[in-house]
């Protein structure tokens, strides 16, 4: 008779598993150069042909004059590099499903670590990613009218990891009960179209009708928009009334949303959505 000794499981252990499954996702990024390529071809689609094509319906200035217009390239931005991330974090955590069907998944699940840490590894791993991807975005701000100022380049890159955390919280939460891929991307596209499109990352949330602005404030993704634009709007020269137009920000019942408690916001979504995810990945044989 053979035996086996399984050691304890212990908060060391954990910590090495968490290390072990982001090392996994870094490796799968590094490797997958297709992948990286053909997460950027989106973002720079809206931001370079449609923030070009677009930018001659501007009507608020026009002028020639440093801070007075906004070009709809500097606008959308913010919001192209929040895409950014939502499309790399989601599909991150499509790899669930992947290892599911190949049978890698349960040999993860009966190591003697926590399930936690599995999870824990996989958000933090998949936020990790996702901000690498950000970073090429970031590296055509210029091309956007925005500045490389290093001190908002490093907000925009904390900010994007925030998001992108809780984006992959959210994947990781959806994946722990599907078994194929298809049904998961099927999913994942029906989710982040309407997140897109209702959190204001190529539109102003000011002004809008009431049923759509009830939409946009329960969107999660909005919270992480804002800040990013509102970071990108404090490092150029506009009017008052240029920002007001296109940086309104996010009302409560009037009352302006801070940076502060919009972080809060998106780190907390992040933690209860991973949260979740652990608990159904508990409940998982």
């Amino acid at each position: 008779m053979v035996r086996v000794a399984v050691p304890e499981r212990s908060i060391v252990h954990d910590l090495r598993a968490v290390k072990i499954v982001l090392h996994r996702e870094l490796i799968r990024y590094g490797r997958d150069r297709m992948r990286m390529v053909s997460g950027l071809v989106q973002p720079v689609l809206w931001l370079l042909v449609m923030g070009t094509g677009l930018s001659n319906l501007m009507t608020a200035g026009g002028g020639g004059a440093a801070g007075s217009h906004v070009d709809l390239k500097t606008f959308i931005f913010p919001g192209v590099c929040a895409m950014t991330v939502m499309f790399t974090a989601m599909f991150s955590a499509g790899s669930i499903v992947w290892d599911r069907e190949f049978g890698f998944l349960r040999e993860m699940l009966v190591a003697p670590v926590s399930r936690s840490s599995i999870v824990v590894g996989k958000c933090i791993g998949g936020a990790t990613v996702a901000t690498l991807q950000g970073a090429v975005i970031l590296a055509l701000a210029g091309l956007a009218g925005v500045p490389y100022d290093p001190v908002l380049l490093l907000e925009l890159l904390g900010l994007m990891f925030l998001g992108a955390f809780a984006l992959t919280g959210f994947g990781v939460m959806m994946a722990a009960r599907i078994q194929s891929m298809q049904s998961f991307f099927g999913l994942m596209q029906m989710a982040m179209m309407p997140m897109m499109f209702l959190s204001g990352a190529l539109y102003p949330l000011a002004g809008l009708p009431v049923w759509l602005t009830v939409l946009t404030r329960f969107n999660p993704l909005t919270y992480a928009v804002d800040p990013l634009r509102q970071a990108v709007f404090s490092h150029l020269s506009l009017t008052p009334e240029l920002r007001r137009t296109f940086d309104p920000g996010v009302t409560w019942w009037g009352w302006r949303v801070p940076v502060g408690l919009e972080i809060v916001l998106v780190l907390l979504i992040g933690l209860v959505l991973m949260g979740v995810a652990i608990i159904e990945f508990r409940r998982s044989e």
